[in-house]
């Protein structure tokens, strides 16, 4: 009883704070609201929608409590902004966004809500991809390729294609052809680099990437988490060499100090 009790709790809680929320939003795009959100299209937003949950994902990767709170509230904003700029346009209300994915999510999950059998998630795909067509009417793509967004940045579109592939038998067996691709990749990267048409060596750069692409997926790693793994460990490290740099009163930028600067960058790496 105390567990239902304290379920109705919060519940009741989270419709007063989406309550306030909403009103807020509402407030802002009034006509003496903020001038800047009245100034908001959906266009307009469609950046920040993107950057801020680039931002959230960091925040998840960080494992930070508190940010990733933060970073769900941005995103929420910009959900709840869009959603009511098309409700103040007639088109359709925060109301109706929100009992389209409830709908959405019982029809998809008919092993939770229903009497379908599902005893992995293997299954639950496959129910979703039937439940598509049987049901919400969607014509069933030329190639199981179409299914992937082509407005995913180029990195997780590879990601995504290449899983699409896979669960129709297009894949390696085992890990040493994967790398295998990757190096002979690599070598065809080599050769183009010493030819002057360009748009060999920018096509083979591409294979290049895909195929280290090829290899997170099969060693069940995200490739985008990976990259930014990468890219936060850059920057740590980067900034240990500045730092360093400036204290021995050598510009970053000299030629002559680069010596100096991969010491630092050793040193950055061994503190780790």
């Amino acid at each position: 009883m105390y567990a239902a009790n304290k379920g109705v709790f919060k519940l009741s809680s989270a419709i007063k704070s989406f309550e306030r929320f909403f009103d807020i939003i509402k407030r802002l795009r009034a006509p003496d609201g903020c001038p800047w959100d009245l100034e908001q299209t959906p266009r307009s937003l469609r950046g920040s929608l993107i950057e801020e949950t680039y931002e959230c994902v960091e925040a998840i990767d960080e494992e930070n409590a508190g940010h990733i709170r933060e970073e769900l509230g941005d995103v929420f904003l910009l959900a709840g902004m869009i959603s009511y700029m098309h409700e103040q346009a007639g088109i359709f209300s925060l109301s109706d966004v929100l009992e389209e994915i409830s709908d959405k999510l019982i029809r998809r999950h008919p092993h939770v809500f229903g009497e379908a059998k599902a005893l992995d998630s293997g299954e639950v795909l496959k129910n979703w991809a039937r439940i598509k067509v049987e049901q919400e009417g969607r014509s069933p793509k030329d190639s199981v390729l179409d299914e992937v967004s082509r407005a995913l940045p180029p990195l997780d579109r590879a990601f995504e294609l290449q899983k699409k592939a896979a669960k129709r038998g297009f894949d390696w067996t085992e890990a040493s052809g994967v790398f295998a691709k990757v190096e002979e990749e690599l070598d065809e990267v080599k050769e183009a680099a010493g030819k002057p048409d360009d748009r060999e060596l920018e096509a083979e750069l591409g294979d290049l990437l895909f195929s280290a692409i090829n290899l997170c997926r099969f060693l069940k790693i995200n490739p985008s988490a990976a990259l930014q793994g990468a890219n936060v460990k850059f920057t740590r490290r980067f900034k240990y060499v500045e730092k360093k740099m400036k204290e021995a009163g050598c510009p970053a930028s000299s030629e002559t100090e680069r010596t100096l600067m991969e010491k630092f960058w050793n040193e950055a790496k061994s503190m780790e």
